[in-house]
C-alpha cells in the first residue's frame, strides 16, 4: 500500500488549538490506496519544512500533504503554489518576523503543487462540504512549508501538496468556521481524490 505523510501544525498566534492538527489526529488510518503517517509540526520558518524532510526520509511517503489553519476562510482549499517569500505578521513561535526574505536566495519565484489540486477541491465540493482552489498559500510558515518541500522533492517521486482549512467554530465569534467533523471529512474527501 502506498504511503501518505500528512502533517498539521502546532497552535500559533495565542490560540490554543490549531484546527490542522486536530483534524489530521482524526483521519482514518488509510483513505484510498494510502496508509497514512501522521506528524505535528511547529509553526517556525525553516524548522517545520526540515522537521516534514526528516520524516519523509525515515518513512519513504508516496504523496506528503501539510494542512495549515487559514483564519478567515470559509472553505478548505488546497494550495496551487507556493511561492518563495517570507513575510510575517505576527512572530513564529519562535519569534521570528522575518520581512520580504526569500525562502531561497538561489531558487525559483514558486512552484506549482504536484497534487491534482482542482480534482482535491472538486471532491470536497462533492462531499457536500466547502471547498476551492487557493492560489495563495500566504507568505508565513504554511507558504514556507509549501514552497520548501517542492523545491526539496522537484525531480523526485514523492508528489507535494498543501491544504488550509478554515477555523474552529470556538476558535471566532464573527469569522467563519467548518466543524472539526466537517474538516475532517473534507480533508478525506481531498485525500480520496489523489
Amino acid at each position: 500500500m502506498k504511503k501518505l505523510l500528512i502533517t498539521g501544525f502546532d497552535p500559533f498566534g495565542g490560540e490554543s488549538i490549531n484546527p490542522a492538527w486536530e483534524s489530521v489526529k482524526l483521519l482514518p488510518e488509510v483513505i484510498g490506496g494510502y496508509k497514512l503517517a501522521k506528524l505535528e509540526i511547529p509553526t517556525v520558518f525553516g524548522v517545520a519544512a526540515q522537521t516534514v524532510i526528516d520524516k519523509a526520509a525515515e518513512i519513504s511517503p508516496d504523496v506528503i500533504i501539510s494542512v495549515g489553519q487559514a483564519g478567515g476562510r470559509n472553505a478548505v482549499t488546497p494550495e496551487m503554489i507556493g511561492i518563495n517569500l517570507r513575510f510575517a505578521s505576527i512572530p513564529d513561535n519562535m519569534g521570528a518576523v522575518p520581512q520580504d526574505i526569500p525562502i531561497a536566495n538561489d531558487g525559483p519565484a514558486a512552484y506549482f503543487s504536484t497534487l491534482p489540486v482542482r480534482a482535491m477541491a472538486k471532491a470536497i465540493c462533492d462531499a457536500g462540504l466547502p471547498g476551492a482552489v487557493s492560489y495563495s498559500a500566504g507568505s508565513f510558515v504554511c507558504n514556507d512549508v509549501l514552497y520548501s518541500l517542492l523545491r526539496h522533492f522537484e525531480g523526485s517521486d514523492i508528489r507535494v501538496g498543501f491544504i488550509h482549512v478554515p477555523f474552529l467554530p470556538e476558535q471566532t465569534k464573527d469569522k467563519p468556521s467548518l466543524s472539526l467533523e466537517q474538516t475532517v471529512a473534507a480533508l478525506t474527501a481531498a485525500i480520496s481524490a489523489i
